[in-house]
């Protein structure tokens, strides 16, 4: 599913015009991203958790020529999923 799916199916179960489910969906999507850019986690309850992780440098291997290259610390994003987010894909 794509966000103008989403944004949809958003739109028709909150009796929602697609342009407010489209501007609430991305305002959601806002305030994670903020979120995890100050490094707080958002916690969804049912849902799942999303935190901030970092990286460590560390020594990788280019595909192509087998030499050996560094590649920089970086910051990821991490998703925990809640027990109801499992439950429904498992069940």
């Amino acid at each position: 599913m794509r966000k103008p799916e989403l944004t949809a199916a958003i739109a028709e179960q909150a009796d929602l015009t697609k342009e407010q489910a489209g501007e609430a969906l991305t305002a959601i999507l806002d305030q994670i991203s903020g979120a995890l850019g100050r490094n707080e986690s958002v916690s969804l309850v049912g849902f799942g958790t999303f935190t901030q992780r970092h990286r460590g440098a560390r020594t990788g291997k280019n595909p192509q020529t087998g030499e050996a290259i560094q590649i920089k610390a970086s910051n990821t994003v991490a998703f925990k999923p809640g027990k109801s987010l499992k439950d429904s894909v498992n069940g």
